[in-house]
């Protein structure tokens, strides 16, 4: 028998969802920064699940990130969104490997939770130039697209559980 890979059902499930596409059209637009992600982060792993891309990052819908590389794995564990305007003159980030490791100047991320408050992993944004993020708007807006991303795949999930292969 096989056994369904959960994070490609996860993947799935994003890329069902309209309203993820205007997100992120509408958060590279807001923002001025041309990457953003819906990103399945797990606690060995961080996949693209649907990504608008017009720098040419180079991740595409399924592509993994080893995790100790992210700034996500660290949104995982702290709970908390990261903002950085501009890597170069953030006294938190300036030394950080992964803007280094990806040459990114700007990052926004925050937890992206589903209503049970289980974590399902983050909405975020890069550019290779520096942009204002670090502001409340920025990481409102944010946070309440990541709310409503989570209450779509909690819906999604509702409707697929008897053949979704999740617990």
């Amino acid at each position: 028998m096989q056994v369904p890979d959960p994070i490609g059902f996860d993947i799935s499930l994003v890329q069902r969802i309209p309203v993820v596409r205007t997100i992120l059209d509408v958060v590279c637009e807001t923002t001025g920064m041309g990457f953003a992600v819906v990103a399945r982060v797990t606690e060995d792993r961080w996949v693209a699940c649907d990504v608008r891309d017009t720098i040419n990052f180079g991740i595409e819908p399924g592509d993994e990130l080893v995790i100790e590389t992210t700034i996500c794995r660290d949104i995982r564990q702290s709970g908390r969104p990261v903002a950085i305007d501009e890597v170069a003159t953030d006294e938190v980030y300036c030394q950080h490997p992964t803007p280094k490791l990806y040459g990114f100047q700007s990052y926004i991320s925050v937890p992206l939770l589903l209503p049970d408050g289980s974590f399902f992993g983050t909405l975020c944004a890069v550019d290779t130039k520096p942009a204002r993020v670090k502001t409340p708007a920025a990481v409102g807006m944010f946070k309440l697209f990541a709310e409503l991303i989570g209450f779509h795949l909690a819906e999604h999930y509702r409707i697929a559980a008897p053949n979704s292969g999740r617990e």
